[in-house]
């Protein structure tokens, strides 16, 4: 963190589990700067890099990283940090997947509270996937909300699941939200729902057709000129203030269309495709056609090869014979525009799938500042991002910028998923 930065005294925010960085933009839109951000995988390592290259950046799991570690790479001493926050790997206990208590992944879960007691943050917030507040799982979150009370933090209770479609975001995502603050502190409120809501077409109706550009076979990104009306789709492209987002200015170029690569589909999936009333599934890929006036469905998140290396179904744009893109499905998750993911589909898409939609961050990062009892300032300072070649990294390239082995991640496995007959494999996928 630069001089000019620590003279501002924004509030301290440090986020673990960070991935590509949902909850770290989030919280620096609502007033925050972002010390450091602690992540295992080396390709959300280095799109964090590249979004927030004020932040350090420390790719480890949380099991190797002490609270002095964080302290010492993010330069902040003996700091009082105002808030910590994050989710860990939910594979173990989400709905979707196996429900074990005993998971070994679990066991992240109080590798998180452990940090919080050696940070000592003033608040923290723990997100995660809904599943943990049913059945058996309660009695998990129940424990973790325990071994808290025993390091001296009240949780607010009693917790919340938070859907991002009350937060402005056009998609219909719940997420479990526990919010805690050190004993003695002001225990902030869970946000009110918004008084603005966004729907498909207000997020990508005005974005170029990613099919009209040979280019995107082979490129993210192209240049391109177009217009943007929808106030939702204005402020994510950089055209209107948004005037609760507090968050630094980045240095982009609204007529470069990015994270578009596209996806090559048969003729016989189009015509299907096209087929497929709005807000129903296409019977033979089980790809949902999103409702151009309604919510996205819940974008996901694909698996490595330790759970099958499957691509997690891919929503059919409301109009066009196509999956969307990497950059529709950031728009539905509410990521500005400046904001670049991984330049493959399949890194990219995880990386959406797997993060917290800004806007709901922001909307929970804003309490905690209201509990400080602080006005944040908006910045006058422009960041320009990091170095575009963190984006298109593979996963060898990156682990050795981050100096950690590339096998940290299981690996994918260059396999068809027998679920999607009929899309191509995907250009450019490095694993």
């Amino acid at each position: 963190m630069t001089t000019s930065r620590k003279s501002r005294r924004r509030p301290i925010g440090i986020d673990l589990f960070a991935g590509a960085g949902g909850m770290s933009l989030g919280f620096e839109q609502a007033g925050f700067d972002i010390a450091a951000a602690v992540e295992i995988d080396p390709i959300h390592c280095a799109t964090h890099e590249f979004n927030f290259p004020h932040t350090a950046t420390m790719c480890a799991s949380v099991v190797d990283v002490s609270g002095d570690d964080i302290r010492q790479r993010a330069g902040l001493g003996d700091a009082d940090i105002d808030v910590v926050f994050g989710g860990a790997p939910c594979q173990g206990f989400s709905l979707i997947g196996k429900r074990a208590l005993d998971d070994p992944r679990n066991q992240l879960v109080f590798h998180f509270v452990r940090l919080i007691d050696e940070l000592r943050p003033k608040y923290f917030v723990f997100e995660n996937v809904k599943g943990l507040t049913l059945g058996k799982h309660a009695d998990f979150l129940h424990e973790l909300i325990a071994a808290l009370d025993e390091r001296g933090y009240d949780c607010l209770l009693p917790y919340r699941v938070l859907n991002a479609a009350d937060y402005g975001v056009p998609q219909d995502r719940r997420r479990l939200f526990l919010i805690g603050t050190r004993r003695g502190l002001r225990l902030p409120r869970y946000p009110e729902a918004s008084k603005t809501t966004a729907t498909v077409a207000d997020a990508i109706a005005d974005l170029p057709n990613a099919d009209a550009f040979v280019e995107l076979y082979a490129s993210d990104a192209v240049r391109t000129v177009w217009e943007t009306h929808a106030p939702y789709a204005r402020r994510l492209r950089g055209l209107d203030r948004d005037p609760s987002d507090l968050a630094y200015r980045r240095e982009f170029d609204a007529d470069l269309l990015t994270s578009s690569l596209r996806t090559e589909h048969t003729e016989l999936s189009k015509s299907r495709f096209l087929a497929t009333e709005p807000g129903k599934t296409e019977s033979i890929s089980r790809f949902r056609k999103l409702p151009a006036d309604g919510l996205c469905n819940t974008l996901r998140a694909g698996t490595d090869s330790a759970r099958g290396a499957f691509t997690s179904p891919r929503p059919i744009h409301p109009n066009l014979p196509r999956v969307i893109t990497v950059r529709e499905a950031a728009r539905l998750h509410s990521y500005p525009d400046w904001f670049r993911l991984h330049s493959t589909k399949w890194h990219g898409f995880r990386q959406v799938g797997n993060s917290v939609p800004p806007l709901l961050a922001r909307a929970v990062a804003s309490e905690i500042v209201r509990a400080l009892g602080i006005a944040p300032n908006r910045p006058s300072e422009v960041v320009e991002r990091g170095d575009e070649e963190l984006l298109y990294m593979d996963m060898g390239e990156a682990a050795s910028r981050f100096r950690v082995p590339r096998n940290v991640i299981a690996q994918r496995l260059r396999k068809k998923d027998p679920n999607q007959p009929d899309l191509l494999e995907e250009a450019h996928v490095q694993s």
